[in-house]
C-alpha cells in the first residue's frame, strides 16, 4: 500500500521530470515541482512557445509567498 507521503513524493518526482525534460535547469525544476501552487502545464506551454524557463517561472509565480 502506498502512503500519502510516498504518493506526494511520486507526484513531485513526476513534475520535476516533466519540467527537466522541457528544458528547466534541475535546481529550478526541483524547486518549482515541490511547490503545488505552480501550474506546470502552463509553465511547460510557455517554454514550448520559446519563453526561457526562468522567465516562465517568474511570470507564473504565486502571488503570495509561502
Amino acid at each position: 500500500m502506498v502512503t500519502e507521503l510516498e504518493a506526494a513524493g511520486d507526484v513531485v518526482s513526476w513534475r520535476r521530470g516533466q519540467l527537466t525534460a522541457t528544458g528547466f535547469p534541475p535546481p529550478l525544476a526541483a524547486r518549482v515541482a515541490a511547490d503545488r501552487h505552480y501550474d506546470i502545464h502552463a509553465l511547460i506551454e510557455l517554454v514550448e512557445r520559446g519563453c526561457p524557463p526562468e522567465l516562465a517561472e517568474r511570470i507564473l509565480a504565486p502571488l503570495e509567498a509561502a
